[in-house]
């Protein structure tokens, strides 16, 4: 069982930027693909992006592309998500999720279903 635990969210103004993290334990963190996730409010929860288990591959929905990275550090059994330039519609809640079955493309790894454990979340506020 992999327990996934966000955190470095926060309030920040348009423009500026967080960094958050997500640490693994109770699994094999790099065994498994991890992404990225986030939900506004009265929105359903939508892909950000994922990391291959090297790292060396990513991918990002086109909202964020240019703007947010993700990277890992398997010796630290943690993912991150670095958020630059923000702004007002990148609130939300914004949760990390791991994937241990690699079927498909890995694009297609911007489908919740393709994940089997997720965090519980982190605020990101991005005032205007």
């Amino acid at each position: 069982q992999v327990q996934l635990v966000e955190s470095g969210g926060g309030l920040v103004q348009a423009g500026g930027s967080l960094r958050l993290s997500c640490a693994a334990s109770g699994g094999t963190f790099s065994s498994a693909f991890m992404g990225w996730f986030r939900q506004a409010p009265g929105k359903e929860r939508e892909f950000v992006a994922v990391i291959n288990r090297s790292g060396g591959i990513t991918y990002y929905a086109d909202s964020v592309k240019g703007r947010f990275t993700i990277s890992r550090d398997n010796a630290k059994n943690t993912v991150y998500l670095q958020m630059n330039s923000l702004k007002p519609e990148d609130t939300a809640v914004y949760y990390c999720a791991a994937a241990q079955t690699f079927l498909g493309p890995f694009g297609s790894y911007k489908e919740q279903h393709k994940y089997d454990y997720w965090g519980q979340g982190t605020q990101v506020t991005v005032s205007s």
